[in-house]
């Protein structure tokens, strides 16, 4: 056999489900030592096929390629043995198990003398691997403990451990902060100079940028095109993604003065999953009419802020009202408060169930989705196709299980839930992550027009460029605390990154 210089190659590759063509005729080649980024909207197929290649999905149509030789991938194990490694979008860790078990889940490392489990040889090939790629986590920790940055590096640690030869990663930065993402891109480095190959898939252009050597971009399921990295920009991928010029910048907005408040949180202190101080004594109003913007690197409170709010997370002292009223006794009424949760798997859906009834969720109990007990399907589904065109969810039906939807249109299935009805107190932790350009502008301009009615909004976000776009107000979380509160309008990036890092500067701000 020949050798090529391609580690996979792709060719027609067609996949059909029900009513969806998610991938028409698809064909891209991974170089050996390279980094190919892999571009398109949400729902456009990039994960669907990246999935034939793990062996998730057979395809309908198409061949595929490693080192020049023909395979046929039937199941993730088949993929595995051939050199193939996937970190999902979505981890597929066990939370309950050790760094090390879920490392070694379904090998036969960890066997030892009759039948007893002896951990210390992968623990040390684990560990090595964490010195060799500068990705530090300790082994002996339970999953459910880790920051979601640490356990992203759990999963790209586990597809080496195996020795894969071609790595996909799927949105790998979403979770991460920025300091993290940098540690990301020098162990892509690092692994693309061992002769592996990696593929790239973001809806961050500036990464994309930084860190591929080729881009190839699918919309509507569809080969749109690869380019050579250094003939690329972030305005001209995001043509190719979307069909047209699409940037994030800072809109114009009416002006709200003597609005009420309608978030007060005062002396405010919660703990952690790990009963550790999360808040401390901490003060906030938000009022209609203003997006108030929280910044900060990842785990420094803004997860428990966002669940004390919506009663998730039981507050240790200091009181919290919405319009005046006390959050558990408003919680349950959609009118009062609507949610964005930060995992929209595990807290925002239900993923066994469709569209539709993930729609109600909030509200099934009521007129005019139930009467006396009994739900009235046509209302369910008519609700269900009004939010799936308002809001452009990518679908053949209500009927389909959300589990089955790309990871944006989960994303909007949650916003369209919890902001339709128009309540007055908005909370939106993360919104836009794993969302594509487009719906990135898409998810800033229902915010804003949520604000432009009156309703407060509380907007968490890791992408500082989001929150300065979007923002009236910036506050700057550090180990749960505020740092700064700043007008929008005026505020620095420097100095924001500053107080991200923990120093507490004197600033105007409301």
């Amino acid at each position: 056999m020949a050798k090529t210089e391609y580690a996979l190659q792709m060719k027609d590759i067609t996949v059909e489900f029900p009513g969806v063509l998610a991938n028409d005729h698809v064909s891209i080649d991974l170089k050996k030592g390279e980094v190919l980024g892999l571009l398109g909207e949400n729902g456009a197929g990039k994960t669907t096929l990246m999935n034939v290649l793990y062996g998730l999905y057979p395809p309908t149509s198409g061949k595929i390629f490693l080192d020049g030789k023909e395979v046929a991938i039937g199941s993730p194990m088949e993929a595995i043995n051939q050199g193939i490694g996937m970190v999902h979008q979505h981890f597929k860790l066990v939370d309950t198990l050790s760094v090390i078990e879920n490392v070694i889940l379904g090998l036969a490392d960890g066997k030892g003398k009759f039948g007893k489990l002896d951990l210390e040889p992968a623990r040390k090939k684990f560990l090595a691997l964490c010195d060799e790629y500068q990705l530090y986590v300790d082994p002996d920790e339970t999953v459910w403990k880790l920051p979601v940055g640490k356990q992203q590096w759990v999963e790209i640690l586990k597809a080496l451990y195996r020795d894969c030869q071609v790595l996909v990663l799927d949105e790998p930065t979403a979770v991460l902060t920025p300091s993290e993402s940098d540690e990301l891109c020098k162990a892509i480095r690092h692994i693309v100079s061992q002769g592996k190959s990696v593929i790239f898939i973001s809806h961050k252009l500036r990464e994309v940028m930084e860190i591929t050597d080729r881009v190839t971009v699918i919309r509507d399921g569809k080969l749109i095109g690869t380019i050579n990295t250094t003939e690329a920009n972030q305005i001209k991928l995001a043509d190719m993604m979307v069909g047209r010029p699409v940037q994030i910048v800072r809109k114009e907005r009416p002006a709200f003065k003597d609005s009420r408040p309608v978030l007060e949180m005062h002396n405010v202190s919660a703990n952690d999953d790990r009963g550790v101080q999360a808040l401390k004594d901490f003060n906030l109003t938000v009022h209609a009419g203003e997006i108030v913007g929280v910044a900060g690197v990842d785990g420094n409170g803004q997860r428990e802020l966002a669940e004390c709010i919506s009663g998730l997370r039981k507050i240790k002292g200091g009181s919290i009202t919405i319009d005046g009223r006390k959050v558990t006794d408003v919680i349950a009424d959609p009118s009062f408060l609507g949610y964005i949760p930060e995992d929209r798997q595990k807290t925002g859906l239900v993923l066994d169930f469709s569209i539709s009834e993930n729609l109600i969720m909030k509200d099934y109990q009521n007129k005019p989705f139930s009467h006396k007990g009994v739900l009235n399907k046509r209302e369910i589904r008519d609700n269900a196709r009004s939010l799936i065109k308002k809001y452009n969810i990518k679908t053949p039906s209500e009927d389909v299980k959300v589990r089955n939807l790309s990871g944006g249109n989960q994303q909007k299935v949650v916003i369209a839930r919890e902001l339709d009805p128009e309540p007055v107190l908005e909370i939106a932790a993360q919104p836009t992550r794993g969302l594509d350009l487009g719906a990135v502008v898409g998810v800033h301009d229902i915010l804003l027009k949520e604000r432009n009615r009156g309703a407060a909004v509380l907007f968490i976000s890791a992408e500082l460029q989001e929150i300065m776009a979007l923002s009236d107000r910036i506050i700057v979380l550090f180990g749960g605390e505020i740092m700064g509160d700043l007008d929008a309008e005026t505020a620095d990036q420097n100095v924001i990154g500053q107080m991200m890092l923990g120093q507490r500067l004197e600033a105007k701000g409301e």
